[in-house]
């Protein structure tokens, strides 16, 4: 049983080289520990997902072309995460209209980045509980 993810829960790319911060804009969602709880929507770039630092990944076009500049040594760009599809499984509970977001999901960044999260935001909530 996984615990529900909030506002300022931190997130890791398998291809990123530093954690990112996830945010949740709505006020008006149910709170844990005064934090704003996400659902399995909130992934958007720039919006709820942070950047990672800088991007290793050779499947990112600004990557590979500063790695080809530099004659195949890998040459990390800033990361700028592009996320197509939403985090999954999702919790049984739903958060406006969508399953919850758990420390659980998963999701991926174009670049073929694996997305988890590493620290929920909170210390208590499991889901269910």
């Amino acid at each position: 049983m996984g615990k529900f993810v909030t506002a300022g829960a931190m997130l890791q790319c398998s291809f990123g080289m530093a954690p990112s911060s996830f945010m949740v804009p709505d006020p008006t969602r149910p709170k844990v520990q005064g934090k704003p709880v996400g659902n399995i929507g909130d992934n958007k770039p720039m919006v709820n997902i942070m950047p990672f630092g800088m991007c290793q990944s050779m499947a990112n076009p600004q990557v590979a072309a500063a790695t080809a500049a530099a004659c195949g040594v890998l040459t990390p760009m800033p990361c700028v995460p592009v996320i197509a599809a939403p985090w999954m499984p999702g919790g049984k509970e739903m958060i406006k209209h969508l399953p919850a977001l758990l420390d659980n999901c998963k999701c991926m960044c174009n670049w073929a980045g694996n997305i988890s999260v590493s620290f929920p935001g909170n210390v208590c909530l499991a889901e269910g509980k």
